[in-house]
């Protein structure tokens, strides 16, 4: 297979690959409806180690495949072999944090198995990593497992950069586009409330659905394309109150919490944006520093609860690791 110069070349077993978490800036749950969404990868990751074995085993778990769908999902989707491999997983992502902890493991792993069934250019990885996340979780859109792919900053179905790829589902198409990285720092937090994306993309397709949902989404539409576009061209300002007026669309369509709140009031004096990030009841936030207060940022987060990180966006997707 010609997997061109960005892909995954064809290995032979035994493999190692590394994918990226990702921060979601704009956009969340509205992307599942074909609005725009603004995410970058993050230098927290997931490294999969796999070898062929006698039995399918997930971090030495016989189960594994019953016990994990995107395990499970993944092998039936890429790997086409179908002998048994050992897998190994470290990652450095909290669990349902809202942080792409799923989207990394499932991109890290797809690469290793179409590698070890050829090689795969990285479009290709993009719509498979896909599929096999939202076979593993009934719904969803590609935001999270493109980012994990691609690495940088990504626009779904906005911005004017270049088009990194199309992905495909049975009711709509999406589009990803390359963002220029503005060179901020950022900080996440997470609240230690755990939260499922399945069942909070299916409260939030509820209440659009219901009335005034339609006039919900525009408003959702609109600030991700503000911010799409103030975050190109380094519009810091605007960046920061179009996350405030993302964050309050988020409580009215009722993903917000009272831990997610705590860590926002916390990091307001030390931040001049910040919102919830990802499928959000539980989960994390995502604050844009006043610039010289990241020290003071993390620190009112902590004593708020919050487990935060620094985080700097991550050129480069999911890939082999050589040796």
């Amino acid at each position: 297979m010609n997997v061109g110069s960005n892909g995954i070349p064809a290995r032979e077993l035994p493999l190692s690959a590394r994918a990226p978490g990702k921060c979601i800036v704009f956009g969340e749950h509205a992307v599942v409806h074909g609005a725009p969404e603004l995410v970058f990868a993050i230098d927290l990751s997931t490294q999969v180690f796999v070898k062929k074995s006698e039995t399918n085993r997930l971090n030495a778990d016989s189960e594994g495949t019953r016990r994990n769908d995107y395990f499970r999902s993944a092998l039936e989707l890429a790997w086409k072999d179908h002998s048994p491999v050992d897998v190994r997983a470290i990652s450095r992502i909290p669990k349902a944090a809202g942080l792409g902890s799923s989207a990394a493991f499932v991109a890290s792993l797809a690469a290793v198995l179409s590698s070890a069934s050829g090689g795969i250019d990285r479009p290709r990885l993009a719509q498979q990593s896909f599929e096999i996340e939202r076979a593993a979780q009934g719904v969803g859109s590609p935001g999270d497992t493109s980012t994990a792919v691609a690495g940088g900053f990504v626009a779904i179905n906005g911005g004017s950069g270049e088009l990194l790829w199309s992905i495909r589902a049975p009711e709509r198409q999406w589009d990803v586009r390359r963002v220029s990285d503005p060179g901020w720092v950022w900080v996440v937090a997470y609240s230690g409330i755990p939260r499922s994306t399945a069942e909070a993309v299916r409260a939030v397709g509820a209440r659009l659905g219901a009335p005034g949902g339609p006039e919900l989404l525009e408003e959702f539409r609109r600030v991700a394309k503000h911010g799409i576009d103030a975050l190109g061209r380094g519009d810091r300002s605007s960046v920061a109150e179009l996350l405030k007026k993302n964050q309050e669309l988020l409580r009215e369509v009722g993903v917000s919490h009272p831990r997610l709140e705590a860590l926002l009031e916390a990091a307001a004096p030390a931040s001049e944006g910040a919102k919830l990030t990802g499928a959000g009841a539980g989960g994390s936030v995502v604050a844009l520093p006043v610039p010289g207060k990241e020290a003071e940022l993390v620190r009112r987060l902590a004593r708020a609860g919050g487990l935060p990180f620094v985080v700097r966006p991550v050129p480069d997707g999911a890939s082999l690791v050589e040796g």
